[in-house]
């Protein structure tokens, strides 16, 4: 896996290259904005890229942009964006539309080597990738409005684990659920919750394509 890094920070930068250098990962550019970023990228793009929330020149959504350019301009490419801190609204601007090949992963979590390296993987894969404590947040923001009282424990589980986008085998994997249950739990909750489905055979966009959908829902707690 070849990998690509934007970070203002350069003791937290040179880190995260040792980090990625040291489990067998290829750094192929490391940058400390996103424009030097896209730059660097340009003539020989990575598999991943992963970029701060926070860069120069304003340090407020800079990683966001850098992503979209990233993922316009070379098509296939995986982009994880990293936060030190739990700032929903913004990073979810990286998953509007249609998702694909993204990833939002909390600071405090990177520093789990197989936590970091699976998020890379999938993304690469084009799968959508989120901090499990980031769906935690919009999901206890929904859940003071009692909108999740229709869910049983189990269903509430599997909803957390698919925002996170984590395809059916994944979640009946972490659940130990067999595929039919967990499809079955999966139908339930989208009835439940007047969650539009979108039909499709099961697959990685489809599987994005779900992990909107249920952002979708979980995001509109925050707006009222």
């Amino acid at each position: 896996m070849r990998v690509a890094v934007a970070e203002d920070s350069g003791i937290f930068r040179q880190a995260l290259v040792t980090l990625l250098t040291t489990v067998g990962i290829e750094v192929v550019a490391s940058a400390g904005s996103g424009e030097e970023l896209l730059a660097r990228v340009a003539g020989d793009p990575p598999d991943v890229a992963i970029v701060d929330l926070h860069m120069p020149p304003t340090f407020t959504n800079e990683g966001v942009v850098a992503a979209r350019r990233l993922l316009e301009r070379h098509p296939g490419l995986g982009v994880l964006v990293l936060s030190a801190f739990n700032e929903t609204p913004q990073a979810m601007e990286l998953f509007r539309d249609q998702p694909r090949g993204v990833g939002y992963l909390l600071k405090d979590h990177v520093t789990d080597v197989e936590n970091l390296r699976s998020a890379l993987e999938r993304v690469m894969r084009g799968e959508v990738v989120i901090d499990p404590d980031v769906v935690s947040r919009l999901v206890e923001a929904r859940h003071r409005e009692q909108e999740l009282s229709r869910l049983s424990g189990r269903e509430r589980e599997v909803l957390s684990l698919m925002a996170e986008g984590h395809s059916n085998a994944g979640i009946g994997k972490r659940l130990h659920l067999s595929a039919r249950t967990v499809e079955d739990h999966v139908r339930a909750i989208f009835t439940k919750l007047k969650i539009a489905s979108t039909g499709a055979p099961p697959g990685p966009q489809d599987s994005n394509k779900r992990v909107l959908a249920v952002l979708t829902w979980l995001r509109a707690a925050e707006t009222r």
